[in-house]
């Protein structure tokens, strides 16, 4: 989740996406949960370009985290480091706490964090899959309850699923199950939501060249993944960081919904 190199005395080369647009100190707020790894730091960045103040959670490296605070600042826009597990209400309270003290407030919630172990459902490991359920629904759940009574009026909720859920493959029983969970918690709280003027959608991208996808897995098969879809590509971070871009900004006309970020994956 939190899979970023260097250090905060040193921040690594700017992203030339970084355009700060809004130079005011009233800026909307964003809390990235597993925001500087992945994909998650690819929203971080995009969402800091886009003029935000931006929390960066990190579950267990406080220095990767602090390296893209570093970077984010750098670049002239606001950030800070924010600790703790997802699954843990406490914790989790207290990153929200610490992103309201820092700027005031919270309007864009993004929740990356997540893990994938994959196996066979016949030989699954039930520890396994307690471990990850454990983050990805539970995790969800926490951060979503939290984001429904923190979030401010105009705010938007955006949680991750995956296009598993609808491509079946084999070994991906246990992580699909765990981001349907995702999808139908989300969905709901939709509804739920009525009246408060708060978003709450899923983006669920297809095959994507993170860490988390890549590991363990040999260059046939990323090669016959990337095959998958009619633009023969593996997604790019960037590619699911544009779409929370736009749910979190100019799309308050979508609501409920879950988008499939996937090149046209079936």
């Amino acid at each position: 989740m939190v899979l970023v190199d260097g250090s905060a005395e040193h921040p690594p080369a700017l992203n030339p996406a970084f355009q700060y647009t809004n130079p005011d100190t009233t800026r909307r707020v964003a809390l990235v949960t597993g925001g500087s790894g992945g994909i998650g730091r690819a929203v971080v960045e995009r969402l800091a370009a886009e003029g935000l103040a931006v929390a960066v959670h990190y579950a267990g490296n406080e220095g990767r985290a602090k390296s893209i605070v570093a970077e984010v600042q750098h670049a002239g826009g606001q950030a800070i480091a924010v600790g703790g597990d997802v699954a843990d209400e406490t914790d989790m309270a207290a990153a929200f706490d610490a992103t309201q003290a820092a700027f005031g407030g919270i309007d864009v919630v993004v929740n990356t964090a997540g893990i994938m172990v994959l196996a066979p459902i016949a030989t699954f490991s039930l520890a396994d899959l307690d471990r990850m359920h454990r983050t990805n629904i539970r995790g969800t759940f926490v951060v979503s309850q939290l984001s429904a009574n923190r979030l401010r009026s105009g705010g938007a909720l955006i949680n991750f699923s995956t296009s598993i859920t609808r491509t079946q493959l084999p070994t991906y029983g246990a992580y699909a199950a765990s981001k349907a969970a995702v999808e139908g918690m989300t969905l709901i709280l939709a509804r739920e939501l009525r009246g408060k003027d708060i978003t709450v959608n899923v983006v669920a991208p297809g095959p994507t060249a993170t860490p988390l996808f890549l590991d363990g897995k040999s260059e046939e098969l990323i090669a016959g993944l990337a095959r998958a879809n009619p633009l023969e590509r593996l997604g790019e971070p960037e590619d699911a960081a544009e779409i929370v871009a736009f749910l979190a900004g100019p799309a308050r006309w979508i609501n409920g919904q879950v988008i499939f970020a996937n090149g046209g994956m079936a």
